[in-house]
Parts: structure tokens; C-alpha cells; sequence
């Protein structure tokens, strides 16, 4: 097996699988995809098919690993949809919760907007975004209906694309010698996306933050900047 040092050792892809194997597997899709961030999705996926590839650890045939990820990752969404659905106005309306904040709906119901019933499939890739977008979902209102259709495209997309990505690209001679620096390229290229957030968010509120006292002194930006070059 290989050993990624990225977070705890009882979170890596090897351990879990090793230890629980396909079940495994199916717990953590299932969870992460509507009720626990922060754990292994990506990297999970790509080791599954990699050692279904090799025969270690999955003595399952692809087609039906790949079945089973895929219904784990839609049935956990579900949960996550009827989650925001009958509770999201409570969880997101906390004070001092620095994640279920309403501010926190807002933004994920202007991304909704933004992008469409698509965000549902876009975040499966997303950490983090992936466990909170359908419970935004819920909360948000979207329709059942739309929202089923896109957790489906989004389930498949997701669970089979990255297992069977595993489980090509693990027959590489390459990509079995240096295995350990995929698993750690994958979560890295994973986290782009939410690091990009965070300094889109940064920027905004600095923006923000420069206008306050102008809005309160009745200028704008533009005025401001005429009363300073005379």
C-alpha cells in the first residue's frame, strides 16, 4: 500500500481501504457528499480503482465498484438535500456558528444563481463545496426534480469518473512507481478551487471594507478620488 502524508494516517486512502475495504469506501463517499467535509474523497476514489486494478485489498469487478461509489455519492446527497431542506434555516442562521452562517447560504445561493442547477454537479469536485451544495440545495429551495436530475449527472460524473481514472492510469508503470505524489498532485489540484474562494472573498472584503467610511460620508469611490486632485 502507499502512504500519503497529508492529514492523519486513519484518514488516508490506504489506511481506510486497507482496514475496511469497499465498505469503506461506501461510508466515506456517503458521508462526504452530504454530512462530513474534510475527508478524502478524491484521492479515495483514484486509490479505490488503482488496487481494483491490481487485485489488492477490492477483489470487486469495476463495474460494480463503480455502481455502488455512484449510488453512495447520490443517496448522500439526498440526505444532504432533506438536511437543508428541514433544518437549513436553522443550521444557517447561527451567529457565531463560523460555518453554518447566513452569510454562508447567501453566497452559495448567489453561486447557485450564477451557474445553475450545473453548480450541483461542478461541486462533486469541489472539497468541502461538495458536502455543503446540497444542503444549500435544500435550503435554498431548489426543486426536487432539477436537483435529482444533476445529483445523478454529478454522482456518475464524480464516483465512476475518478474511480475508473484510478483504474486506468494505475496500469501505468509510471503512475504505480510514484504513486504517493499522484495521491498528493490529486488533493492539491482538488484544493485550487477553494483557495481561489477564500482570496476572491479576501479581496472583497478588503473592498469592502474601503468603501465603509466613504458610504457613511455619503462619496463614492469616483468623488472621492476628485476631491483628492483638487
Amino acid at each position: 500500500m502507499y502512504t500519503i502524508a497529508l492529514g492523519p494516517e486513519w484518514l488516508s486512502p490506504d489506511y481506510l481501504i486497507s482496514h475496511f475495504g469497499l465498505i469503506g469506501i461506501l461510508v466515506i463517499v456517503f458521508a462526504e457528499s452530504g454530512l462530513f467535509a474534510f475527508l478524502p474523497g478524491d484521492s479515495l476514489l483514484f486509490t479505490a480503482g488503482l488496487l481494483v486494478a491490481n487485485g489488492e485489498y477490492i477483489k470487486q469487478p469495476l463495474w460494480l465498484v463503480c455502481t455502488l461509489i455512484v449510488a453512495a455519492a447520490i443517496i448522500g446527497d439526498q440526505v444532504g438535500y432533506m438536511i437543508g431542506k428541514y433544518f437549513g434555516p436553522k443550521l444557517f442562521n447561527r451567529p457565531k456558528s463560523k460555518v453554518f452562517k447566513r452569510e454562508n447560504l447567501d453566497k452559495a445561493h448567489e453561486f447557485m444563481e450564477k451557474h445553475g442547477p450545473k453548480a450541483i454537479v461542478l461541486a462533486r469536485f469541489v472539497p468541502i463545496i461538495r458536502t455543503f451544495a446540497p444542503m444549500v440545495a435544500g435550503a435554498g429551495s431548489m426543486k426536487y426534480r432539477t436537483f435529482l436530475t444533476y445529483n445523478v449527472i454529478g454522482g456518475i460524473g464524480w464516483g465512476a469518473g475518478i474511480t475508473i481514472a484510478g483504474y486506468w492510469l494505475g496500469q501505468i508503470e509510471f503512475i504505480k512507481t510514484n504513486i504517493e505524489a499522484i495521491l498528493v498532485l490529486i488533493v492539491l489540484l482538488s484544493l485550487i478551487p477553494v483557495i481561489f474562494e477564500v482570496l476572491k472573498a479576501r479581496k472583497e472584503n478588503r473592498a469592502a471594507a474601503a468603501e465603509a467610511p466613504l458610504e457613511a460620508e455619503g462619496q463614492t469611490p469616483g468623488q472621492r478620488g476628485r476631491h483628492a486632485k483638487r
